[in-house]
């Protein structure tokens, strides 16, 4: 089933806020065997509605609406709902009663701006709002739905998760998509895709390979609809593998956070972080994943070269010599830190995210990284590149990727 999401304010299309919704939605649809075919914004604008409305059905069988159903004079999704379906807004008490009840819940009256909520297009069928006063409202024309959400994340997830997408099974036959994800390190994407050159031009028709670029690593997506694919996706997912030899890293969805920490839980070892030029960015990625305390000891940010000598023991003549990016002092940073934490690895960067700080020896960007596993130490100098938010985010899976291939290596 072919679907459509349109996400609608104006506080979208100026940036104010970052549409989040929709690529929500397009991974919970995908993964229930629902084909979105178009993701559009548009402003709070009757005649821009309608006419997303219009293209929307020609392309697709079900509409998928967020935003503009509040009280506000601003929010307008409901009344073009209305002239879009030729009906009127009536009163109802269902809706009513539970804008009231969740009030109740939070202690707050309901004022005559929340009562028109209720207020809700006269052929629809309303589902109710769990989390808030917009009641979520869906329409069927011609064998096709349209089904209209509030924009506030929280809400539009729960009416999802627990009304529209079981509703849309239902009434939909759906095709189940199937996926396999692979984590692939030490590679260009363009050296990677003509790599994978003859591999693409020999996949089964209906197969698909995406590449998808993140920061100090590339996830690639095999993906194939129909369960009737299930023995061949095994078979070229084998290829596959093979073929990446040592760039492949992992299988799955899960982050390089969640897959180095299975390792070390499945390894029964500890870890911890000595950090200079991510501020603790490192620790911050692992203790994300839960259950981290199982083998996350923690962490020394040391950002000061005072700190570096007074917590981590580095050698104060080592640090005049060499400077804090530097081999030496990085390496002094993961040994001295899994003494001082008392942990079987630990993780140490140093380096110059910028945009300031760089010289012509050591330019911004310039990272060095330690980890140690076993007594063993590897280091290596990294270049991460100029922007300071990515250098840093890039430096942490790099750092977090060094570990995971030192602890797997057989």
């Amino acid at each position: 089933m072919k679907v459509e999401i349109i996400t609608i304010g104006d506080e979208l299309l100026i940036g104010q806020i970052t549409d989040t919704n929709a690529v929500w939605m397009a991974h919970e649809l995908t993964q229930h065997g629902f084909e979105v075919v178009a993701i559009s914004t548009i402003g709070d604008n009757a005649n821009d509605i309608i006419r997303a409305l219009d293209t929307a059905f020609e392309r697709s069988d079900i509409l998928l609406l967020t935003g503009g159903v509040g009280p506000t004079d601003d929010d307008i999704t409901k009344h073009t709902l209305c002239q879009y379906f030729h009906t009127a807004l009536e009163f109802n008490d269902d809706v009513l009663q539970n804008i009231e009840s969740i009030f109740l819940k939070r202690n707050i009256s309901v004022n005559q701006l929340t009562k028109k909520q209720a207020y809700v297009p006269a052929n629809c069928t309303v589902i109710q709002n769990k989390e808030g006063t917009a009641p979520i409202l869906w329409f069927d024309k011609d064998n096709k739905v349209v089904v209209s959400m509030p924009g506030v994340p929280h809400e539009m997830k729960t009416a999802m998760s627990d009304d529209i997408i079981p509703k849309l099974k239902q009434q939909f036959q759906v095709k189940e998509y199937l996926k396999r994800s692979f984590i692939v390190t030490d590679i260009t994407e363009s050296d990677l895709a003509t790599k994978l050159v003859e591999f693409e031009l020999q996949l089964p028709v209906g197969f698909s390979l995406a590449y998808l670029p993140s920061l100090g690593f590339i996830r690639l997506r095999l993906s194939v609809w129909g369960v009737e694919n299930i023995s061949e996706i095994k078979l070229q997912t084998k290829k596959l593998k093979k073929i990446l030899g040592s760039y492949y890293i992992s299988k799955g969805e899960k982050m390089l956070e969640e897959i180095l920490g299975n390792k070390l839980l499945k390894k029964k070892l500890t870890v911890s972080t000595a950090e200079s030029c991510t501020g603790g960015h490192i620790a911050h990625k692992l203790t994300i994943v839960p259950g981290a305390s199982a083998y996350f000891a923690g962490s020394i940010i040391s950002y000061s070269n005072s700190v570096k000598v007074k917590l981590l023991n580095v050698d104060k003549g080592i640090l005049e010599s060499h400077s804090a990016v530097s081999k030496e002092v990085v390496e002094q940073m993961v040994l001295n830190v899994a003494k001082s934490l008392n942990t079987d690895c630990s993780i140490a960067v140093s380096g110059i995210m910028g945009p300031l700080g760089g010289t012509k020896d050591k330019p911004v960007g310039t990272v060095w990284i330690a980890t140690m596993y076993n007594g063993n130490i590897q280091t290596q100098k990294y270049n991460v590149g100029r922007n300071r938010r990515q250098n840093i985010e890039r430096t942490t899976n790099i750092a977090i990727l060094q570990l995971l291939k030192m602890i797997t290596k057989k």
